[in-house]
């Protein structure tokens, strides 16, 4: 199981056999998530908005199975510091500023943009969304040597099970803040965590 680029999986397998790999993917739960992967994550890739990676089986007959995915993007974000503990203030004050009138930090961080499994898998070849995730924070580490940086984001709904999964001691993200989508009339919350 290796997490690939989707840029690279596009010049090793051509478009029409990764747009057929992509077209595999479910996510009954997340319909965001599998329309993004089916339909947007090429284009995406191709205009540097945001990076899809895919996490990939290769099966014994050489064919490839979508297990997950996972997309990053570098992107500002504002943090209200009254939604924050003291140790989030004190970690926060290595990578931003808190602005005095405005009492927010305004970071440029790494943010987790889509995360979803393939449902579509068979279930002995199933990934963890633990394992996912780390799969995720290796990749960031890597970005981070080169760049520097040491926060990550992403909104998720307020579903108590998905929370429960990021807010976990496992995963330690923690909630910030919360915007709403006026294009799909959701509110979304927003985590973050430190390396």
């Amino acid at each position: 199981m290796l997490a690939v680029n989707i840029q690279d999986m596009l010049k090793a397998i051509g478009e029409e056999e990764l747009e057929r790999l992509l077209s595999d993917f479910s996510s009954p739960l997340n319909e965001e998530v599998e329309d993004f992967v089916r339909s947007k994550s090429i284009e995406f890739a191709r205009k540097k908005l945001s990076i899809t990676y895919l996490v990939i089986r290769k099966t014994d007959s050489r064919e490839i199975a979508l297990m997950g995915i996972f997309t990053l993007a570098h992107k500002a974000v504002e943090i209200t510091n009254t939604n924050i503990s003291s140790t989030a203030r004190r970690k926060l004050s290595r990578y931003a500023k808190l602005e005095e009138d405005t009492d927010k930090y305004n970071i440029s961080a790494f943010l987790i943009a889509q995360f979803g499994k393939n449902s579509a898998v068979f279930d002995d070849w199933r990934i963890s969304r633990n394992e996912l995730m780390d799969l995720t924070f290796e990749i960031l580490k890597h970005v981070q040597y080169y760049v520097g940086g040491g926060v990550v984001y992403l909104d998720c709904e307020n579903i108590d099970k998905v929370l429960a999964f990021y807010q976990s001691d496992y995963n330690r993200f923690k909630k910030f803040g919360e915007r709403v989508s006026e294009s799909e009339g959701k509110r979304y919350l927003q985590l973050l965590r430190f390396f």
